[in-house]
């Protein structure tokens, strides 16, 4: 789906920068082609200057936004969601950061929290990057308590797994 978006903008590479922008921010486009994050409008000034575009850019990207029915659809009904991973290290938390080969496998998810569970690991948080919208998709899962490094070992050898941090 990412690539289909993106197409739609390939001869802008300034409005797919915008297009990225608001996905991985999950911001919305309302009926007025304004920006948005739940009801709180965001400047274009703003947006422009986070993806390193000018504020007309903004403007056209939102505006073809809203003249193309499924970009409409899609935008209209984005919303983001709070993530713990900037607010670990504050509230003492970790990070577990798992890379896979091929993110569209089934079972990826319920592999690593069952075996996380099964160590009695409680996991606050699971985000899991869709493969759709991002190049090099990952999941992350917050923890209450340290991974211990046998885990992680024992987490390191799954076959879908590229590699594994910890923060």
């Amino acid at each position: 789906m990412f690539d289909e978006i993106m197409e739609k903008f390939e001869g802008s590479p300034s409005q797919q920068a915008v297009i990225r922008l608001l996905l991985e921010r999950g911001f919305s486009v309302n009926d007025e082609g304004r920006v948005v994050s739940g009801g709180i409008e965001i400047p274009n000034t703003g947006i422009a200057r986070e993806a390193n575009v000018d504020r007309r850019v903004v403007d056209s990207t939102t505006d073809a936004i809203l003249a193309d029915d499924e970009l409409r659809r899609i935008f209209q009904n984005i919303s983001s969601i709070p993530s713990l991973m900037d607010l670990a290290p504050v509230l003492n938390l970790s990070v577990l950061t798992v890379e896979v080969a091929n993110a569209d496998e089934p079972g990826i998810v319920a592999t690593v929290t069952s075996k996380l569970a099964d160590a009695g690991i409680s996991i606050r948080q699971t985000i899991s990057e869709d493969p759709e919208f991002t190049d090099d998709p990952k999941l992350y899962l917050i923890t209450d308590d340290p991974v211990p490094g046998e885990l992680l070992n024992s987490l390191s050898t799954l076959p879908f797994v590229r590699r594994i941090t910890i923060a």
